[in-house]
């Protein structure tokens, strides 16, 4: 057998590799509506995807959106109406700033605390940058956030006061719900309001 066929035979051989790819899929975002929430069922595998601790990106997500949710066995809640898209525009946030190096554009990274800074390493060109964290905007998150009295809100009783009455959260207000049980979703009507308290009725 001559040398040109011998490197033939070893060339086809050899498994194709891709290239120009940046060896990162995430899974689309999977949103299902729950009364005044919305749900990201999948949230825990966009996060596997990514590398990253799932409640670090559902901490992200609540900032993104301004608005609050709970994490549950990979699920994420958040207060309000969602669309995937919604979804997964602030996944491409998160990406950008807590996986995607920006040097070389690869995925392969890791978070590190580096004296008190939070950095982001990058595993395939060796580069490394601090990261930041990123909020809606000061609008939205006010707009989100804010209790006034005679207004609406859906909320969430997660909490029962000493008095018996349902207690909820919204921003950094803290709101008493009579007549509301740990675990209701409820329309309120805010009544009265002093410093970050909030007194309501169910609508």
């Amino acid at each position: 057998m001559d040398y040109e066929a011998s490197l033939d035979r070893a060339l086809s051989a050899v498994p194709d590799i891709e290239s120009g790819g940046d060896r990162l899929s995430v899974p689309d975002a999977v949103a299902q509506a729950d009364g005044a929430f919305t749900r990201f069922n999948n949230l825990d595998a966009v996060a596997d995807a990514l590398n990253r601790n799932t409640d670090h990106l559902h901490r992200f997500l609540q900032r993104s959106l301004a608005t609050s949710g709970k994490l549950q066995s990979g699920v994420g809640r958040y207060n309000g109406e969602f669309a995937a898209r919604d979804f997964e525009s602030a996944v491409e946030e998160y990406t950008e700033e807590y996986v995607r190096c920006s040097e070389c554009g690869l995925p392969d990274t890791r978070l590190v605390q580096e004296d008190r800074t939070m950095m982001l390493r990058c595993d395939a060109c060796g580069a490394f940058r601090p990261v930041q964290k990123k909020s809606g905007s000061a609008t939205t998150q006010q707009t989100k956030n804010e209790v006034e009295a005679g207004e609406t809100y859906p909320v969430e009783v997660t909490d029962t006061g000493r008095k018996g009455d349902g207690v909820a959260h919204r921003g950094d207000y803290t709101i008493f719900v009579p007549g509301a049980s740990e675990g209701d979703v409820v329309e309120i009507l805010i009544e009265d309001t002093s410093g970050n308290l909030a007194f309501s009725r169910l609508a």
